[in-house]
């Protein structure tokens, strides 16, 4: 199998045209149809409908792009590795939410380059549920998250291990425009857009228990825009666009510049635990785990 063939796949599932994806991979559109033929040949299947004017592609290879897209990421990155071994230095591949990755990894990483110059890391960002595939797949040796202050830790067997970076809180916070009519009105009002998060991710469900206006769909009367990506949800309070929850750690240097107000003292907050994971068997990722512990 050739992972020429992975790449012009990929090609043809964003065009959903012949023409432009040889185009795009600079070959002519016949070269490219033998080689979408050589990997259907390697299948053992047929994934291309074939008509005059037009191509049908198999519901099969559309509902894989995901697992086609991850092999060519982890294979690519296989050979490089292969290619540029370096025995004297560590690689740590980590799957971290999005905003553990932006809040407090910087300064885990200083605290990491300071005790081991050497150290090298490889961040492999997602949503919760992303991560922890990552990191029970063997893609990731170590796994960084936000888990609610208190909760049940997340469930893995014994050759796992679980430290403690430290103490966050998901706090509600508004800007732009939005935080000055918030302010000369006096008060929030239950029709106030919200940034919310999608009830089944990690931090959808902590807010959906305690039941937090503006943090989810079924407490807000006006969600403009919903989504898991704690990043994204604070480039658009920044904008005025709605009131959204995000982690402290986030958000603290614009509360204090006033770019962002907080909403903690009407609102409440939630307290969480920065919490980091490690395959035990992967020594790199053990020694890092004793070294990041703060519990």
């Amino acid at each position: 199998m050739d992972l020429q063939w992975l790449d012009d796949v990929l090609t043809l599932l964003e065009e959903g045209n012949m023409t432009r994806a040889a185009a795009r991979q600079n070959i002519t559109q016949p070269a490219f149809s033998r080689r979408i033929r050589s990997f259907e040949d390697w299948v053992g299947t047929d994934l291309i409908d074939r008509q005059t004017n037009r191509i049908g592609l198999s519901p099969a290879l559309v509902s894989n792009e995901g697992e086609i897209r991850a092999l060519v990421s982890r294979l690519k990155e296989l050979r490089t590795k292969i290619a540029h071994h370096d025995a004297a230095a560590s690689t740590v591949a980590i799957s971290a939410q999005h905003a553990s990755v932006f809040s407090t990894f910087p300064d885990m990483a200083l605290r990491a380059k300071n005790a081991h110059p050497e150290i090298r890391f490889r961040m492999r960002p997602g949503n919760l549920r992303d991560c922890v595939s990552m990191f029970l797949r063997g893609d990731t040796s170590m796994l960084l998250c936000h888990e609610a202050e208190g909760g049940a830790p997340l469930k893995f067997g014994p050759g796992v291990l679980r430290g403690r970076w430290g103490g966050d809180f998901l706090i509600p916070v508004v800007g732009g425009a939005l935080r000055f009519s918030i302010r000369d009105a006096g008060a929030v009002a239950a029709n106030t857009p919200a940034i919310v998060y999608p009830e089944d991710s990690s931090f959808g469900q902590i807010l959906l228990h305690s039941e937090r206006q503006f943090g989810t769909q079924v407490f807000s009367a006006n969600a403009v825009c919903e989504t898991a990506f704690s990043s994204g949800i604070r480039e658009l309070v920044l904008n005025g666009l709605g009131v959204g929850w995000l982690p402290y750690s986030m958000v603290h240097r614009e509360v204090e510049s006033g770019a962002l107000v907080s909403l903690a003292n009407s609102f409440g907050k939630e307290a969480l635990e920065v919490a980091i994971y490690a395959d035990s068997k992967v020594e790199a990722a053990a020694t890092l785990l004793a070294l990041w512990n703060k519990s």
